[in-house]
């Protein structure tokens, strides 16, 4: 009786009528693709194409706004509108907005109000997610239910009981006054918890056998393991917190308090209408964002794609 021995020789790739089957393309190799799947083909083309097309949707009003904040105040109200100044590019703009207001105290103002409001929300949203995810307690169902049904309220509705709040606690003129009423995000919850749901049990039942306790777990297993969505949980919060005007505006009064969205908008109201100013002030605003997301925009995607957002 003959034994068959199986070769441990690599085998050759599948032979088409045109020879080898390959993945074709500069970057085939590194590109993930099945034996035989080409790298140009017209639904990649298609779908490179379209999102050229947004992006460069998304990107004009960006260019805009720094093409007319480089620009005199007579060019950038003049007509026709064109991107290219007669009189050349200038930094008039970013000078007079710079030696008017107090764009560092500011920039640190909005620094340290929407650090804070990040921390804290990432760690009372984390901590809500894990007890509905894991917790079996008594009217959880519709507490959380309640937490979703909450996502609908408009902010601008509760802006009056949270200055009599603030008022009444005597934290207006504070950071604190700043931070709390921004530190409920339901939403927040709602996504921590479908991540935390998608988490397999028995690491968690493992680690408790060997005699790790509820918040134990949670550090050691949980949190490394939510890296990515809690990335970009934090993103979005600080982003948030970062572009708000208007409760900061209603709970400071102080100068020395003022976020960068509100002490830029004094500055503005100063000199009134002044189209490259005003575009100065919004591309100074919108300069930390970039800067963040270009940093941390693999978490972000990351965090997407792992909760489902990403189409999968």
């Amino acid at each position: 009786m003959t034994t068959a021995v199986q070769s441990t020789q690599p085998q050759p790739a599948p032979v088409g009528p045109r020879g080898p089957r390959r993945p074709r393309g500069r970057f085939a190799d590194k590109a993930g693709l099945r034996t035989g799947e080409r790298f140009v083909s017209p639904g990649r083309i298609g779908a490179i194409v379209a999102l050229v097309v947004l992006a460069v949707v998304w990107l004009l009003p960006f260019l805009w706004a720094v093409a007319t904040s480089f620009k005199t105040e007579t060019a950038a109200a003049a007509t026709p509108v064109t991107w290219l100044p007669p009189d050349g590019f200038t930094t008039e703009a970013y000078e007079r907005v710079l030696n008017e207001g107090n764009i560092p105290l500011w920039t640190w103002n909005s620094l340290v109000t929407a650090v804070a409001i990040t921390i804290i929300t990432v760690v009372v949203t984390a901590l809500a997610a894990y007890a509905f995810s894991r917790l079996d307690f008594t009217g959880r169902r519709w507490l959380f239910w309640g937490i979703i049904a909450s996502i609908i309220i408009p902010p601008q509705v509760l802006i009056v009981p949270l200055f009599y709040e603030m008022l009444t606690l005597n934290l207006i003129d504070t950071y604190w006054a700043v931070i709390l009423p921004q530190t409920v995000h339901p939403a927040m919850v709602f996504i921590l918890k479908k991540f935390f749901d998608q988490v397999p049990v028995e690491l968690e039942d493992a680690a408790r056998i060997d005699g790790a306790g509820r918040l134990r777990v949670f550090w050691s297993i949980l949190l490394p393991l939510s890296r990515p969505i809690l990335a970009a949980v934090s993103m979005f919060v600080f982003i948030a917190a970062w572009n708000n005007f208007l409760w900061p505006f209603i709970a400071t009064s102080d100068a020395t308090l003022m976020t960068l969205p509100v002490g830029l908008q004094t500055v503005k109201s100063a000199y009134g209408l002044q189209y490259a100013q005003v575009m100065a002030s919004a591309v100074l605003a919108a300069l930390p964002l970039v800067v963040v997301f270009l940093f941390f925009q693999r978490q972000i995607i990351k965090g997407f794609a792992t909760t489902g957002f990403g189409g999968q």
